[in-house]
This record gives C-alpha cells, structure tokens and sequence, in this order.
C-alpha cells in the first residue's frame, strides 16, 4: 500500500470511528463531561497506537493479535466500570464478548508464536503509514464489533435478561463452539506431519471451507440480537457489529486473503477444485449437510 493511499485510508477509518461513537454515545451515561461510549471508543484506538510505536520500533507484529483480544477486555471491562451500577444484562453481553476475546487471542498468538511469524505482515511491518493504517484499522473493528454491547452497557436504564437476550445467548453459544471445534479441527491436521502440504476437509471444514468465520459472524449475530432490548435512538446503528465482521472477513482480511494463498499453493490439483466447488465458502448448505451424514 502506498503512503499517500495508507495515510487517506487511516483518515477514513477514524471517520468511520467517529460517527460510531457519535451514534453508540445517545443516551450514554457521561462521565467527566463525555459519555462513557466516547470514552472507551477514545481508550480503543490509544491502545492500538500506543502498542503500534513498540511494533514499529521492533519491526514486530507478534503484539498485534493480542492486543486486539486485550482491547476488547478493557473495553467491556471500562464500559461497565465507569457506567456504575451494572445489572445482568450488561455482564451478560459483557461476557460473551469477553470469553470470545479470551479464547481467540490465546489462539492466536499461540499460533503465531508456533509459525514463528504472521506472512500477513511481512510487507506493512517496514512500512511506517501502512503498518499504522493497521493498527488503526484494528481500533475500529473492536469499536464497531463489540459497539452494540458498549451502546447497551453504558446506557443508564436497567434492561432485563428477556427473550432475546436468551435467544441471542444461544445464537452466541452455537458459533462459539463452532468457531472453536474448527480450529481446533485444522490445528489437529497440521500437527500430523504427513498432512504438511495437504489441505483440510473433514469435520467442520467438509461443510465449509471457512467454518471457523462462519462461527464467529454467528456469534456476533447473537450478541447483537442480545443488546437490541438496551438500544434505541441512533444507538440501534451499533447493530451494525456482525455486518462489519462479515464484511471485513469475507471482503478484506480473511477469506479473500486466504483462499488467494490456497489457489496459489493447491489450484493445479484436482481433488482441492472438488473440494472447492462442492463446499462453500462460509455458510453451510444443508443438502451438503445431509449428504456428508
């Protein structure tokens, strides 16, 4: 990427982040002058600077996948803490966020730490404009990701654990374990050795061929589901949490990127363009489902 293009780009995204902060602080609980939404939206992206000058100094981007799981802890955590007064609701919403960031940013970096390295950075991490619009870009997707659940935390009115709190707990709990079991699915295949320059299509991964994403659209489905009886006003924009993750995964940083790299290493073999066109990308089809039985 381009200076001028990572620079025009870093301007956007903080753009993106104000009118965020602006929709998700109506009806905010304020605190020293400012809602407590703008405050954390404010603690988000001083988090991602702050660690991006050490990534910068060290030319590393081991702290980057950490940083985004702590992020979000700090985030919920501030959120109910200077909010005051928390009800169950909140520590509801509060801890599916939490627990997902607990898991996947120990997954992560382990992952990280066993390769070594991330490829993904091997390019931006020399590069002072890009590396930064990463970094940045990290800081709006934990404020617009987890922004439903900072909206209805940091509101003053008590809301009670209802019907669609339940469902959107169970909506959670499904692609939780989904993005979980596929994981855990794919880290098995690449410990065996012979399995080095294969590529994965059983369990999960014999219905799509990103079952791990599919999950986590899923899961941030349910927590939006969950925080909808806290919201109204400008706040239900906040909504827009697991559009962004699917747009971001299926359009920028996930899938895009990967299925580009597994073209490139398998693309001249029969049995992954089978494997490619009978399974799809994301979302399961349940013929394919049933088939696989």
């Amino acid at each position: 990427m381009a200076t001028r293009t990572a620079i025009v780009s870093i301007f956007v995204v903080l753009v993106l982040g104000v009118v965020v902060t602006l929709a998700g602080s109506e009806g905010s609980v304020e605190r020293f002058g400012l809602p407590v939404f703008a405050w954390v939206s404010m603690v988000i992206f001083f988090i991602q600077w702050a660690v991006f000058l050490l990534a910068w100094a060290t030319h590393s981007e081991r702290f980057f996948d950490l940083t985004g799981s702590f992020t979000y802890l700090v985030a919920v955590l501030l959120c109910i803490v200077m909010t005051g007064s928390p009800e169950p609701h909140s520590f509801l919403v509060a801890a599916m966020v939490a627990v997902w960031a607990l898991r996947l940013g120990t997954f992560l970096t382990a992952r990280v730490r066993a390769a070594g390295s991330d490829s993904r950075f091997d390019a931006m991490k020399n590069r002072f404009a890009w590396f930064l619009f990463t970094w940045t870009t990290q800081g709006l997707w934990v404020l617009v990701a987890a922004g439903a659940t900072l909206a209805a935390i940091s509101r003053p009115e008590r809301t009670p654990v209802g019907t669609l709190a339940i469902v959107g707990s169970c909506i959670w709990a499904i692609g939780f374990g989904a993005e979980v079991i596929a994981d855990e699915q794919k880290r098995r295949f690449r410990s065996v050795p012979q399995n080095r320059n294969s590529f994965i299509t059983t369990g999960l991964w014999s219905w799509s061929r990103h079952p791990n994403y599919a999950g986590e659209i899923l899961l941030w489905f349910g927590i939006a589901v969950a925080s909808l009886p806290a919201l109204e006003g400008w706040g239900l924009l906040t909504l827009v949490s697991p559009v962004f993750v699917w747009a971001l995964l299926t359009r920028v940083s996930g899938i895009p990127i990967l299925e580009t790299a597994a073209d490139r290493r398998w693309g001249d073999r029969v049995d992954y363009q089978s494997y490619k066109a009978r399974t799809p990308a994301l979302f399961p089809r349940f013929s394919g489902i049933r088939q696989s039985k």
